[in-house]
């Protein structure tokens, strides 16, 4: 018998010959059914081939809180849709995009609409400098959508936007119905398990990185003795937590959505900071990301989401390393949308971070994770025979 997933089916809506789309705003409804999740916060880059604007390869990230690092988000989301044209036999011929952000309390969705427009330009000059001319650049919010291509005044580009079309009556919507394929949720249950949960103590936490950076950080840029020292500090640590959740999981505590919160309290502040300034050295962080299948992928997994939880404050961006660990264990065990969340939030803390644009783009290019996967199993072998320790297992 097939085995039918939830991204299979959506494969299978993709290639439904009989769904049309009339025009980027039915294209806005179909998105949460096209992406598997409903994007909040986020920049969504479509792809369309041919005459017709058959729909191709599209990517998703978060959208950076610093302006300042929207520039480089947009480049790397055009980059990453040209890519995705291989996919589909050829380069897209156009692009429409999306800035999906819902208001903060107290801010008029037209005001948040105009300070996203610098992004949504760079957008359309970043897709534009590699031939794929953006044809309709959206944003969207509270059921409505604002055109930011539209030139004109008053009735034609209204001040409080257009109403979106009612989902009820989504081609797409309805062929996902027919498919078995659930509503999707938001963006945000799924991310929310990546973040620091509400109320968390964040002074202690930062407390603790501050103490961990100032320990380790002089060694990690000391002689090659210390780097490796800690290194091997790190993984040790990364280990002893691994069998800390595997315990747990044995003794029925942990594990699902619902006991995250059990994870946060088996790892300490200091535990937590320790693992994350070491895994800031890229050497470390590689050999961490051997724990990608079998019985190890799922704490590893959980390891990682825990850790991206404890990034708060000024170490925001340090959470680049655990999510993106977390986004390569979900891509590597099939787990698409997991992947394309953890490496989008991992953008959004550290546009500039390498290991998550190149899994990013793989991500979306659709690439099979087994040669990364290979290429890991034969580093470690390789390490084993050198009398390098076993790494991870």
């Amino acid at each position: 018998m097939t085995r039918h997933n939830a991204s299979t089916r959506k494969a299978d809506i993709d290639r439904e010959s009989g769904v049309t789309l009339r025009g980027p705003a039915d294209l806005a409804v179909a998105l949460p059914h096209l992406l598997g999740f409903r994007p909040d916060d986020s920049i969504v880059l479509i792809g369309l081939h041919g005459p017709r604007g058959r729909l191709g390869g599209r990517v998703r990230m978060g959208i950076p809180d610093d302006p300042a690092h929207w520039a480089e988000a947009a480049d790397h989301m055009a980059a990453s849709l040209a890519e995705c044209g291989a996919r589909y036999g050829t380069r897209p011929d156009a692009a429409v995009a999306y800035l999906c952000q819902e208001p903060p309390s107290g801010t008029q969705a037209d005001a948040l609409m105009e300070r996203l427009r610098p992004l949504a330009q760079r957008l359309r000059t970043a897709c534009g400098a590699l031939d794929i001319p953006v044809h309709e650049a959206l944003y969207l919010a509270n059921g409505r959508f604002w055109s930011y291509c539209c030139t004109g005044t008053g009735a034609s580009c209204p001040d409080d936007g257009r109403e979106l079309p009612d989902e009820s009556t989504s081609p797409v919507a309805a062929a996902a119905v027919l498919a078995g394929i659930p509503r999707p949720g938001p963006l945000r249950d799924i991310e929310r398990r990546l973040m620091p949960p509400e109320g968390f103590p964040v002074a202690p936490q930062v407390r603790a990185l501050d103490a961990a950076a100032t320990a380790l950080l002089p060694r990690m840029l000391g002689t090659p003795a210390d780097i490796e020292d800690v290194r091997g500090e790190t993984l040790g640590l990364a280990e002893r937590l691994l069998d800390r959740l595997r315990r747990a999981t044995a003794r029925g505590e942990g594990g699902p959505p619902e006991t995250d919160a059990a994870d946060d309290a088996l790892i300490t502040s200091a535990e937590a900071a320790r693992l994350l300034i070491g895994l800031q050295d890229r050497i470390a962080r590689d050999r961490a990301a051997e724990w990608m299948e079998g019985r190890e992928a799922p704490v590893a997994l959980r390891l990682w989401s825990a850790l991206a939880r404890r990034c708060v404050a000024e170490y925001a961006d340090h959470a680049a390393a655990p999510l993106t660990l977390a986004g390569w264990v979900a891509w590597s065990t099939g787990d698409g949308i997991g992947a394309h969340v953890a490496l989008g939030r991992a953008l959004s803390a550290d546009p500039e971070y390498v290991f998550a644009r190149l899994l990013h783009q793989a991500c979306n290019e659709g690439i099979d994770p087994e040669p990364l996967r290979r290429s890991m199993r034969q580093q470690r072998a390789d390490r084993r025979r050198r009398g390098g320790g076993s790494g991870p297992l």
